[in-house]
This record gives structure tokens, sequence and C-alpha cells, in this order.
């Protein structure tokens, strides 16, 4: 811990001598973990932003539109925090109401057989970390296939990529996850 640190101190002492254009480029934060570079999510397409958003739901209901490509978590006072996301390409776009029903951060992945078939070439397992595809966090939909997870190709975000999954760049992911709880209820529409 202790070299660490100083390693991550003369990091920085080497980023103010070398010129303030350079050192504004450089996240201390990102040493230690919880910078912008800490998920490796790059910028979303989509900014996340609170908008206007009247609607009959609940503060704390999350509705997805996939027409829009955009989740919105529904605040109180007729806003939502709407985030960019990646949908069900054709064919695999659904709707319905569901719950989540658990939350897991840098989740592991098993593919389901349904996708094996289509794609015999995936990892028939893959831990958790920067390389999984469900990225740093995942909230399960009920008892379905179908996840919000986060995604380490952010430019995938505003489009129609996956096999019904919803994605978001893993600093969104991570915002979602933090201000949602188990049994959140989720209205995906078409």
């Amino acid at each position: 811990m202790k070299r660490c640190l100083a390693l991550g101190i003369a990091a920085v002492a080497s980023m103010a001598s070398a010129g303030m254009a350079r050192a504004e480029m450089f996240d201390t934060r990102d040493l230690f973990g919880g910078g912008p570079n800490f998920y490796q999510s790059g910028v979303s397409p989509i900014p996340r932003q609170t908008v206007m958003f009247q609607s009959q739901y609940a503060p704390g209901t999350i509705v997805v539109s996939t027409s829009e490509r955009r989740l919105y978590l529904v605040l109180p006072g007729g806003q939502a925090l709407r985030y960019g996301i990646g949908v069900g390409r054709d064919g695999f776009r659904w709707s319905g109401v569901h719950r989540i029903s658990a939350k897991k951060e840098w989740p592991a992945w098993t593919p389901p057989s349904q996708m094996l078939r289509r794609r015999p070439d995936l990892p028939r397992h893959m831990a958790g970390g920067i390389e999984n595809p469900l990225g740093a966090r995942a909230m399960y939909l009920g008892s379905t296939l179908y996840r919000i997870h986060g995604s380490n190709e952010p430019e995938t975000i505003g489009q129609a990529v996956s096999s019904g999954c919803f994605r978001m760049t893993n600093d969104d992911v991570a915002d979602l996850y933090d201000r949602v709880s188990v049994g959140t209820t989720v209205i995906v529409k078409n």
C-alpha cells in the first residue's frame, strides 16, 4: 500500500512538472479507483440528463423506451433522469412489466443456451471484470434472461445491438444501480 501511494504521488508530481495541460488530462482518482476511467466505459454518445417527464408512474419506476433507445428513472415533480441505452436488435425486442429481482456488481456471465446455439464461438462462462460483456453492474429483470447491464462498448449506446438486454455505459449503469433497489418496477415499451 505504501509503495502504491508513493508511486501515485510520484506520478502526480511528474505530471505536474510536465505542464498544466497534460496534468489536466490526468485524473488522480484513476490511480486509486473511482475516477472517470475506472470503469473503462468511455463517454456515452447520449449524455445522462434530467428531463421533464409527465407520467402516471410513481417516482423510482424505470421506464424503458426501446423506440427512443432511452431509459427513464422517474423522479418526483414530473421529471426523470434519462439515460441512453442499447436495445435488442430486430427479432429480440420485447415489452412488458417486471421487477428488478437481483443486482450484481461486476457480474459473471454465462451465455444462455439460445445464445450459444446462435454463437457457438462464445465462452461458456466469463468471470466478472472489465472484459465481461455485462460490464460493471447488472440488474436482473424478474425470471427472464434479460438484464439492464453495463457495457465495455460505449459506441453501441443508442443502437439496436443486443439479444434483448438493455446496455448502458458502465458509468451510467453504476449511477442507476446506486439509485434503485431490488423490487423496483421496470416498464418496457416498444
